[in-house]
C-alpha cells in the first residue's frame, strides 16, 4: 500500500538549506514555483498543495478557496500585507512567519544607512577622481551623542537600539504597545507623544508594521515637526511615509537626508523624484535579506509548514492562532 506524499509548494528562489530539508522527507513532494508566475499558473499548482511558502506572491481569498487541500501557509519573512488572513481563518489554516530570522539583518541595514548618510559617499569619489583637495568641503558628522528616535520597538527596533547605544547615541522609543518599563530596561527613553519627540531627534528610524494606524504616519504635517537637519530611515513598509512630502522636505533642505528601502508602490516608478536627490540612499526592499538571513528563513518556513502537516504546529510562529482552534 502506497501513501500519497504531502505536497509543499515552494518558491524556486528559496535558499538551498530549505530545499534540502524539504527533500530529505520521504513523505514530502517539494514542488517549485516562480514567485513571478502569472496567477493562473500559481493557482493551478496551489490546487492540491497542503502547504505553500510565499515571498512576494500575494494570496487572495480566491486563491485560498481554490486550494482545496491547503493546510498551512508560510511567509519567508515577517510581513503578510498581501495575504488574506480572514480567508485563511475561515478555513482554519494557520499563517506562519519567520520570527526573528531577518531582524539582525534589518537592524544592520538601518545602521548602515545612518552611517552612510553621515559619512557620505563622496569621500570614496574624491581620491578616485583626483579631487583630494576638496576633502574639507563637506565634512562627515558623527553618530556619537546624537539622538535617535525609534518608532516601533519589536524584533527589529530592539536590535537597532542595542547597536546605536553601542555607538554612544541617546535612544528614544515611541511604541504605544510596549510598556515604558520595558523600554527603560533596554537602556532607552520611552516617549508617549511622537510629535513632541520629533523636534529632538537627529535620526528617526521606522520599525513598525503597516496598519490603518501607521499608514501615512509620516505625512507632510508630521515631517514638518522633525528637527531641521534630521535624517529619516524607513526599512519598514512603503506607505508609512508620504514620499512626496519627504521629497519636499529634503529638496528644501529641511531634512539632511533619508534612507529608503521600501516604497509605495513596489517596484517604484523609475522617475520617482527621490531618486534625483544626492542626500537620499535607496534600496530595493532588501534590508532584511542577506545570505545568512535567507538561509535561516528557508529552514524556518519549511519547518513551520512541516510542523502543521505533522500535527504539531510551531505556535510561536503563527500570526492567526484563531485558525488553529478550527483544526
Amino acid at each position: 500500500m502506497t501513501t500519497s506524499k504531502k505536497k509543499l509548494l515552494l518558491p524556486d528562489t528559496m535558499a538551498r538549506p530549505g530545499w534540502e530539508l524539504a527533500r530529505s522527507r520521504a513523505d514530502v513532494d517539494a514542488v517549485p514555483f516562480s514567485p513571478t508566475a502569472p496567477n493562473p499558473e500559481f493557482r493551478r499548482l496551489l490546487h492540491d498543495a497542503e502547504g505553500v511558502a510565499l515571498t512576494s506572491t500575494p494570496l487572495s481569498a480566491a486563491d485560498v478557496e481554490a486550494a482545496t487541500r491547503l493546510r498551512a501557509v508560510g511567509r519567508i519573512g515577517v510581513g503578510y500585507d498581501a495575504v488574506d488572513v480572514a480567508a485563511l481563518n475561515r478555513r482554519g489554516i494557520p499563517l506562519m512567519t519567520c520570527g526573528t530570522d531577518n531582524s539582525p539583518t534589518v537592524a544592520e541595514y538601518a545602521l548602515f544607512m545612518m552611517l552612510s548618510l553621515t559619512k557620505g559617499p563622496m569621500m570614496d569619489a574624491l581620491p578616485r577622481q583626483g579631487r583630494w583637495h576638496e576633502r574639507y568641503n563637506v565634512l562627515p558628522t558623527e553618530l556619537m551623542n546624537k539622538t535617535l528616535l525609534i518608532v516601533g520597538f519589536g524584533r527589529i527596533g530592539t536590535r537597532i537600539a542595542k547597536r546605536c547605544l553601542g555607538m554612544d547615541m541617546g535612544v528614544e522609543v515611541y511604541d504605544p504597545y510596549v510598556p515604558a518599563e520595558a523600554v527603560r530596561a533596554a537602556g532607552c527613553k520611552p516617549v508617549a507623544d511622537l510629535d513632541a519627540a520629533l523636534p529632538r531627534a537627529d535620526f528617526v528610524t521606522l520599525h513598525c508594521p503597516k496598519t490603518k494606524e501607521t499608514a501615512n504616519m509620516f505625512d507632510a504635517a508630521r515631517i514638518a515637526k522633525m528637527k531641521p537637519g534630521a535624517r529619516l530611515i524607513n526599512t519598514a513598509r512603503g506607505g508609512i511615509v508620504d514620499e512626496a512630502a519627504l521629497y519636499g522636505a529634503l529638496a528644501a533642505g529641511k531634512l539632511a537626508g533619508a534612507g529608503i528601502d521600501v516604497f509605495s508602490p513596489e517596484p517604484p516608478l523609475t522617475d520617482n523624484p527621490l531618486f534625483t536627490l544626492k542626500n537620499v540612499i535607496v534600496a530595493p526592499h532588501m534590508a532584511g535579506n542577506s545570505r545568512e538571513s535567507l538561509e535561516r528563513k528557508s529552514l524556518t518556513v519549511v519547518r513551520n509548514l512541516l510542523s502543521v502537516l505533522d500535527g504539531a504546529p510551531r505556535t510561536e510562529y503563527v500570526v492567526n492562532p484563531e485558525a488553529l482552534k478550527k483544526q
